[in-house]
């Protein structure tokens, strides 16, 4: 079979633009946007530190305010659960199942590798019967379940599909410490394992792409040939980047103007845009993600984005807000992190 021909080359500039705009950095979604909905087009919200969801919110939706993220968790239209690549992540209820289930395998797989043969599935599955029993009442607090609770769920809990409910996990109670069985908490599941890769394939795309396969997969935590074999019917558009890698995209998404000005934006703790999946973009330029992502540093910090990348680093000091630039910032740049910084300490009020 002769080589497919590569599509539109396009610039590290333009997909960064790219993900800025499907992200909703560009110009923030308006104040009438249904969380959920944000929350899918931003494909979740890794939420391993609870504070992330809502600033990651903040920056990207008009007006938004602290309270309406917590009703949402509480009227269960928006489900907090470890999901992709087994990390704590926000979903709307209907992308839950669909998540959940497309890297249900992928994640099982992981864990049993890492146990070097020590248990089989059979295993962990007959121990994971305790977990299911022990939620079948209703959800419980981590704490009640036991001494031993926090690893067995860690371990066995990829066998049971759990999600944390509130008052956990939420601004006032960040500590993601209560759990309940998805399909009581959700309903019952509503997809497949294929259908649920195929819609982590678009999913990605809308919020990420254009992109290679690879980093649909380091995003996803499930392997490449499972995305593409699930995603064998979908229309796909494809590009090339300046190395000539093949891009693909969903057909008919938007790719900004080059010369769209690109607003200061305060990210959260380990947003999406900074893990090595959208690297392709160099939204964190090389240089500094030693600074932001280092195990002396695991907690990570907040960045600043100034014309589409980082350029400092933020934190939450006794109330206040305090920048750290990792470059100079010229003082029409410094006035702009200052108005951005105001307002996320009144935020945090």
């Amino acid at each position: 079979m002769p080589a497919r021909a590569p599509g539109p080359q396009l610039s590290q500039d333009q997909l960064r633009l790219a993900l800025l705009h499907r992200q909703q950095l560009l110009r923030r979604a308006r104040s009438d946007t249904p969380i959920p909905a944000l929350i899918d087009a931003m494909g979740g919200i890794q939420d391993q530190y609870a504070p992330s969801g809502y600033v990651a919110l903040w920056t990207r939706l008009e007006g938004f305010r602290r309270d309406a993220l917590t009703r949402a968790l509480e009227d269960r239209s928006v489900i907090q659960a470890t999901t992709l690549r087994v990390t704590i992540h926000l979903h709307s209820a209907a992308a839950f199942w669909p998540v959940a289930l497309g890297v249900r395998e992928a994640r099982r797989t992981w864990w049993l590798r890492l146990q070097k043969g020590t248990v089989t599935e059979a295993d962990v599955a007959a121990k994971a019967g305790w977990l299911r029993a022990a939620l079948a009442d209703g959800p419980r607090d981590t704490r009640d379940l036991g001494p031993d609770a926090a690893g067995f769920i860690g371990n066995h809990g990829l066998w049971v599909d759990l999600v944390r409910v509130p008052p956990s996990g939420t601004w006032e109670r960040r500590r993601a410490d209560r759990l309940a069985l998805a399909e009581q908490w959700v309903g019952p599941p509503d997809s497949t394992e294929r259908a649920g890769r195929a819609f982590l394939v678009e999913a990605y795309l809308r919020a990420f792409g254009p992109a290679p396969w690879a980093d649909i997969a380091a995003w996803a935590g499930v392997p490449a040939p499972w995305l593409k074999e699930a995603a064998v019917d979908l229309p796909l558009a494809r590009f090339a980047d300046e190395r000539g890698r093949e891009l693909i995209d969903l057909p008919g998404l938007d790719l900004p103007d080059p010369d769209t000005s690109v607003p200061v934006r305060f990210l959260p703790h380990w947003d999406a845009l900074l893990l090595a999946h959208a690297r392709r973009t160099q939204v964190l330029p090389e240089e500094h993600r030693v600074r932001i992502f280092s195990s002396r540093n695991p907690f990570s910090v907040g960045c600043v984005l100034v014309a589409g990348k980082v350029a400092a680093m933020w934190s939450l000091r006794d109330g206040a807000i305090v920048v750290e630039p990792v470059r100079d910032l010229p003082a029409v740049e410094r006035d702009e992190v200052e108005a951005e910084r105001s307002a996320l300490e009144a935020f945090h009020r």
